[in-house]
Order: structure tokens, then sequence, then C-alpha cells
């Protein structure tokens, strides 16, 4: 039985689809696997018989990643799930950006008591004028699962769109509109887009890749949309830039102190996978992931483990194993096989940066003494029985 505790309400549509071999636990502690959206992990005891926690969202801020690597710990996540009602968010805040409509909107609700309202409306709607958005051209910066929604949106509502992302996948390249024009650098978005749109992780590359250096530039008047990380920005030189009017407006999906008092600053308060669709989403495959990991030992979309996938056992038995990525491992595993006379049908081994994954199928059912002599081997850092 596995059992299988909820940091934070999951939806039922995903919790719905464990079988009556898993059990949910209130109690942490004794949790095989743990579903979590955005309940804080770090200053919690991660017990010995965790074996994988799966964040219902993209972000995992929330949970120490080394600290459950560490341990043989895998740790999921679900991106795409929410791809859409990002998506939207931002046509959204495209469509604000070009029209005053919450300007328009205020306008109405100070005067809402005028008795000629549908007079005076008409003489105070110029301050509200904006621009369509068909015929400009809006760059993409990042082509994932959220990024080739927008450009295929935008295109649809008939933008000139510009794409970039050095790491395109091919399952993406796919999904992407052939009308969509890709370039190499981002410095070609920067000097040709009336609106960029940003659509990548928080690394060293990516920080505060909105700058004064980068701003500089741009078109006068270009309009920056961020839905995929605050410090994407620099929030300093972002003020600057609307003050001058060398920007033209920032919508972002993240308010800090800074940005919430900027003029200029179109802000939603993280609401990109507020939808009850998106929950759904992460909910169903943040559950198929512990699901899929607890019954066959595969692993897809974990952050701190490598992508691992075996299929379903068809062997008498099959052992996972975490561990250090270092030198001689697999020498070590395979003589203890040897040596116990169990023939190994098949084996799947992958790295990623300090740790490494094992699948072995093998020709006779798994043992605890089996997995006490992997156990004992210098590096490992958790045996599993799967079969």
């Amino acid at each position: 039985m596995v059992k299988v505790n909820c940091l934070n309400p999951i939806a039922n549509c995903g919790l719905d689809l464990l079988t009556e071999n898993y059990e949910k636990t209130d109690n942490f502690q004794e949790a095989d696997a743990v579903l979590v959206r955005s309940a804080a992990m770090h200053d919690l005891e991660l017990a010995e018989n965790l074996a994988a926690v799966a964040r219902a969202g993209a972000g995992v801020n929330n949970i120490p990643l080394d600290k459950c690597a560490e341990k043989g710990i895998v740790v999921f996540n679900t991106p795409g799930a929410n791809a859409n009602g990002v998506k939207e968010l931002v046509i959204a805040g495209l469509m604000m950006a070009s029209r005053d409509i919450i300007g328009g909107i205020n306008w109405v609700n100070e005067n809402k008591s005028d008795e000629a309202i549908g007079k005076t409306m008409e003489k105070a709607k110029s301050k509200f004028a904006g621009r369509e958005i068909q015929g400009k051209k809006l760059g993409v910066i990042g082509l994932g699962a959220i990024g080739v929604l927008v450009a295929n949106a935008g295109n649809r509502l008939g933008m000139d769109v510009y794409g970039c992302d050095p790491f395109l996948s091919v399952e993406h390249a796919l999904n992407m509109s052939r009308d969509i024009t890709l370039v190499k650098t981002r410095e070609e978005i920067f000097r040709e887009c009336d609106y960029i749109t940003v659509h990548v992780p928080l690394l060293d590359d990516t920080r505060e890749m909105i700058n004064k250096d980068t701003m500089a530039m741009m078109k006068d008047g270009t309009v920056i949309l961020n839905f995929a990380r605050d410090l994407l920005v620099n929030d300093d030189d972002m003020k600057e830039a609307l003050e001058s009017g060398k920007i033209g407006a920032y919508v972002t999906d993240f308010p800090n102190p800074k940005t919430a008092n900027m003029k200029g600053v179109i802000a939603t308060p993280h609401l990109g996978a507020s939808t009850a669709e998106s929950e759904d989403n992460c909910a169903i495959m943040a559950v198929r992931e512990i699901m899929d990991y607890m019954e066959n030992g595969n692993i897809k979309n974990s952050v701190n483990y490598p992508a691992c996938d075996a299929g379903v056992c068809n062997t008498a038995g099959r052992i996972t194993v975490c561990h250090k990525n270092v030198p001689n491992m697999l020498t070590q595993f395979t003589a203890i096989f040897s040596k116990e006379g169990i023939n190994i049908e098949n084996m799947i081994n992958k790295s990623r940066g300090e740790y490494a994954y094992c699948i072995f199928d093998i020709g006779a059912a798994s043992t605890d003494h089996l997995v006490e002599q992997l156990q004992d081997i210098e590096g490992v850092l958790k045996v599993r029985i799967i079969k």
C-alpha cells in the first residue's frame, strides 16, 4: 500500500485516479509520496520512506531539491499543464497594454453617479484611445509549452510573430505555426518587435535579461510582458524606461513593492495558472507521475533526477537505484546481481548533474537481501523494489 500525503488541496479529478493500492494520509512523516502546490517544504524533515514529491504546477522554489536528491527522493513538476491558462492571460495583458481598458473602466466607476454619463463619456473617451495589435510585431522569447501557444495565438490575431529559443524541442517546433519567424538571438527580438513577451526559466543567463542595455536596443514605446519570472526584469531600469517613454507599458504577473507603485505598470496578482482547468490538469499530471514512478519506477518531468522510462515490467523482477553520478557504480551493481546468480534482462542508466538513476529488470523476483547489498554501496541513495 502506497501512502500519499497532500500538503495542499489537490483537485479530486487527480486524486480520483489513485487505485485501491494507494491510501491518503494526513501524516507527512509516514507518506511514501507527497502531492504539493505552494506549501513550503524547506523546513520539513524528510522521512526515509519518502520516495517522491510531485508539484502540481511548474515552479519548485518551495521544495528543497538538493536535499531531496541527496535522499533519493525524486521531485516532479507538471510543465505545460497550466500552459493554456497562462497563454490566455498573456493575450489579456497584450490587449490591456494596447487599449487603455483599465483607464476606461476606472473612469466609468468614478462617474457612475453621473445622470448624463452617456453624453459625458463621448467627450472623455478620447483620453483612453489605444492602438490595434494586428500587423504589429510580437517577439516571444522562450518557445516552451507556454511560449509556443502565445506565439500561435499572436499569429492568429494577425500579428507578425518572431520567436527565439536556442533549446527549442522537436515537439514544440512541430506544434508551432509555420508563419512564425525564428531568430537566433534575443537581440534581434529586442530591436525588431513592438511587443516582447518572455517565457524562460530564471537562470544566470536570463536573470535581469530586460535591463537598461537591452531596453536601449528597443523601439520607443515597446511593451514588455512578463508572465514567467519576476527577476527576469531589472525593476530600477524598468522604472527609468517607463518614465522616459522608452517603454510604453510593462505588464507583469509578479507585482512587488517597486512595480506595484510604478506608473505604466499593469500588474496582476500571479493569476497565470489560476483557472479551474489549470488546477485540474496539474493535479491529473502530478498524480499520474507519482503512480508511474511508484508502480513502474519510471521518471518523467523530474527536476532533480533524469528522465528514465522502461515501460511496464515484463520480467520476474525490477529494482531501481538512485545514486551519485560517480565512476564505477554500474560495475558494482552488476557484480552483486552476478554474485547472486541473477540475470539482468534489461537495464537503463541515466544521469543528470550530480545524480543518476538505474532501472534493472531481472530474471528473478527482487528480495530484501538484494536491496540491502545494493544499499550498502557507497554513493547509493535509495533502492526500491518495484517487482
